[in-house]
């Protein structure tokens, strides 16, 4: 496995870490599974453009939060890519819909800013 697919994997354990102690009532353990996501979204995007792509496959994972959050990070990058994503998944229930619904919502008023450049 080289080092990028290791950031991607990292990255989609964590949201899907992240997301069960949501459902099991802990956001605090939630949130320690956020901060290492991110930090490998950062480690990713230390290789520009090839470490954003690399994330781009999660648009396929299995679990439906970790394609959208994979999708929220790279909507600047893979624009229609991940709006297709995030547009499939906002159609349905749940928090990744809910997750969707808000991260469109953002990029359609101009706040979205998780990977400004």
């Amino acid at each position: 496995m080289t080092k990028l697919e290791k950031l991607v994997d990292a990255f989609a354990q964590n949201v899907a870490a992240q997301t069960d102690e949501i459902f099991h009532g802990s956001a605090a353990k939630g949130n320690r599974h956020a901060k290492r996501y991110i930090a490998a979204f950062d480690k990713l995007c230390s290789h520009g453009d090839a470490g954003r792509d690399a994330l781009a496959a999660l648009f396929t994972h299995p679990r439906m939060d970790v394609r959208v959050m994979a999708a929220a990070f790279l909507l600047r990058h893979r624009t229609a890519e991940a709006k297709a994503v995030l547009e499939e998944a906002a159609r349905g229930k749940g928090l990744a819909a809910l997750e969707a619904q808000q991260t469109l919502k953002h990029w359609e008023d101009g706040t979205w800013a998780l990977d400004p450049g």
